[in-house]
C-alpha cells in the first residue's frame, strides 16, 4: 500500500513539476539567454578562429559547453524538449476545466452572475409573456446561442457567444509545439552547408558547416546566371541566382532564388547567401630585378602553386585571393596573397 502511495505521490510530483508555469518561464528565459549567446559567439567556425579570438582558456570553456555549435548541443535540445513537454502537460492539465466551460451541458445561473457588478435591475408593468418574446428577439440578434428557463415568477434568459475562443490558447500551444518539434527534427537529422558555384558550372557536393566533411547529393546544382542590383549608396540590394537542378543529367527544376526565397527540393532548401568574384584560374607571376628592371622569372600558376626564386634562393607560394584586401590601413581591392620561403630562413 505504501509503495503504491509512493508511486502515486511521485507521479503527481512529476506531473505538477511539468505543469508549472514557473518551469515555462525559466525555460523560456534560458532559451532566450542562450540564443543571445549563440548570436554573439559566431557559430561553426574553425578552431583556429576561436583560439585567435578568445584565447586558449575561453576556447576550452566554450568548447566544453558546445557554444561553437550551440543549436546542435545536447543541452539546447534538452531545453527545447523540456519546453515541449511543459506546454503539453500544461495544456492537458487545464483542458478539463476549459472543456466544462465550452460544453457546460446547459445554462447555469450562478450566484456570482446574479451578484455581478455589471448587473442591472429595472421594474416594468409589462406581462412576462410579452417580455419573453421581446427579449428573445433583442438578445438573439446579438448572441448566437440563447436558452430560456421558465420559473414560478417569470423566466430566465441565457445568452453567450465566443465559446470556442477559449480553445484559441490550445491552437497557439499546438503551433508552438509543432515549431519546437520541427526545430528538434532539424537539429537531429538536418544539416547546414555551403558551396560556391561559378556561373555556368555545377556541383553535387556541399561542405558541411559543423565539420570538415563533404556531403554528396544525389542531384547536381547548376548556376545558369547570377545578377546583383545595388542601392544608390552602392550597397547590394538584391542577389539573384538562376539555378537548375539536374538528376541523371536531366533538368528537373529551374528557379531564380534570392536571399529569402530558397529553392526547395527533396527536403533540401537552397538559399542565396552571398556573392563574390572568383579568382582567375591561371595567374602569371613575373619576377624582376629591382635595380635593372630585367625580367628574371615568368611562370603561370594556380592558387596553391609556387614559383622558384632566381639562383634557388627560395620560392613564392600563391596562397589566397581577396576582393577586399588592405595594405597599410587602406583598401586596395582585389589582390592575391602568398608566402615567401627563403632558403634556410623560413616563411614570412
Amino acid at each position: 500500500m505504501d509503495k503504491k502511495q509512493n508511486q502515486s505521490s511521485f507521479g503527481g510530483m512529476v506531473w505538477k513539476f511539468f505543469a508549472s508555469v514557473r518551469l515555462t518561464i525559466v525555460t523560456f528565459l534560458s532559451l532566450a539567454t542562450t540564443s543571445i549567446i549563440g548570436t554573439i559567439v559566431l557559430q561553426n567556425q574553425s578552431s583556429d578562429y576561436y583560439l585567435h579570438r578568445y584565447g586558449e582558456v575561453l576556447y576550452k570553456i566554450f568548447f566544453a559547453f558546445d557554444l561553437f555549435d550551440m543549436y546542435h548541443s545536447w543541452w539546447f535540445r534538452f531545453l527545447i524538449s523540456t519546453l515541449v513537454l511543459n506546454i503539453i502537460v500544461c495544456s492537458i492539465d487545464k483542458l478539463s476545466a476549459t472543456w466544462k466551460i465550452i460544453f457546460p451541458g446547459g445554462p447555469v445561473f450562478k450566484r456570482k452572475i446574479k451578484n455581478s457588478s455589471i448587473r442591472s435591475e429595472f421594474v416594468t408593468a409589462t406581462p412576462p409573456e410579452k417580455l419573453e418574446d421581446l427579449f428573445q428577439k433583442i438578445v438573439g440578434n446579438r448572441y448566437r446561442h440563447t436558452a430560456l428557463e421558465k420559473t414560478e415568477t417569470g423566466f430566465l434568459l441565457f445568452a453567450e457567444k465566443g465559446r470556442w475562443t477559449r480553445m484559441g490558447v490550445y491552437a497557439v500551444h499546438l503551433s508552438v509545439v509543432l515549431l519546437l518539434i520541427g526545430s528538434l527534427i532539424g537539429s537531429l537529422f538536418g544539416f547546414d552547408g555551403s558551396v560556391t558555384i561559378p556561373e555556368g558550372e555545377s556541383t553535387n557536393q556541399i561542405f558541411l558547416q559543423d565539420s570538415n566533411h563533404v556531403l554528396n547529393l544525389d542531384f547536381q546544382i547548376r548556376c545558369d546566371d547570377f545578377s546583383v542590383s545595388f542601392y544608390d549608396s552602392g550597397s547590394p540590394k538584391e542577389f539573384r541566382s538562376a539555378l537548375t537542378l539536374l538528376k541523371d543529367n536531366k533538368p528537373v527544376i529551374t528557379k531564380d532564388i534570392i536571399v529569402n526565397d530558397p529553392l526547395r527540393y527533396e527536403g533540401i532548401n537552397l538559399f542565396q547567401s552571398n556573392y563574390g568574384k572568383l579568382p582567375p584560374i591561371n595567374i602569371t607571376l613575373v619576377l624582376q630585378d629591382r635595380k635593372t628592371g630585367e625580367e628574371q622569372v615568368r611562370k603561370t600558376v594556380q592558387l596553391g602553386e609556387s614559383i622558384m626564386l632566381p639562383d634557388n634562393q627560395g620560392e613564392f607560394i600563391l596562397t589566397d585571393f581577396s576582393e577586399q584586401s588592405h595594405f597599410n590601413g587602406r583598401n586596395i581591392g582585389n589582390a592575391f596573397t602568398g608566402s615567401l620561403l627563403l632558403q634556410d630562413k623560413g616563411t614570412f
